[in-house]
């Protein structure tokens, strides 16, 4: 892969990211309220969710941050892997199957983001080895 194509493969998960954090950071108790709302018939534990209701937007605004700058590239693609992992779980729990091929296709540029690492030459990464 190109360094081109990397930094607009980056971009393109870098903004998704920062930007459903962004939106929700502002609303935080409202977006907890309607994601506890939306497991509230799942298996998953009400102490679990509500948790991880108010973790995401800040997970979401702060991996979508660090992507967009090209910093820590290989441990913040491996944490937005992580996330999305953990959304597909619990997608598939309350059986919300239209946006499981949303998660699926971030993950999967997530991970040709972490196979293509050789190609982020154009990242605050790369400005800092120097």
């Amino acid at each position: 892969m190109n360094d081109i194509a990397y930094l607009m493969l980056r971009l393109v998960a870098g903004i998704s990211f920062f930007g459903h954090g962004l939106v929700r950071l502002p609303k935080l108790n409202a977006f907890s309220q309607w994601m506890t709302g939306n497991f509230s018939k799942s298996m998953l534990p009400q102490n679990l969710v509500t948790p991880f209701s108010y973790a995401l937007p800040v997970a979401e605004f702060t991996i979508g941050i660090l992507l967009i700058l090209g910093v820590f590239s290989p441990k913040v693609i491996i944490a937005g892997w992580v996330v999305m992992l953990l959304l597909m779980f619990g997608t598939c729990l309350i059986e919300n199957w239209e946006a499981l091929p949303s998660q699926m296709i971030h993950a999967i540029i997530l991970i040709a983001l972490y196979q293509f690492i050789a190609a982020n030459s154009i990242s605050l990464d790369q400005l800092f080895k120097k």
